[in-house]
């Protein structure tokens, strides 16, 4: 049962995450300047456009950090 004790939380905590995550994608287009931060690369030129969220990549990733460590510390 040790073996599939550790896979049942592992299901479970991926679900966990994927449901934040959808929750963050809906969410998104409601947070005023997520993706529309100073460090944000967007170079349209004639038909092409290349997007690249650069300092809300840095953000994004500085506040997951911050809440992983708040749950999985020890």
């Amino acid at each position: 049962m040790g073996d599939l004790g550790f896979m049942a939380r592992f299901l479970i905590l991926t679900g966990v995450i994927l449901i934040a995550f959808g929750l963050l994608l809906f969410l998104a287009g409601k947070i005023p300047y997520i993706g529309r931060l100073p460090g944000d690369v967007y170079i349209k030129k004639g038909n092409f456009t290349f997007y690249f969220p650069l300092a809300t990549c840095i953000i994004l990733s500085l506040l997951f950090t911050l809440i992983m460590n708040l749950f999985f510390r020890r």
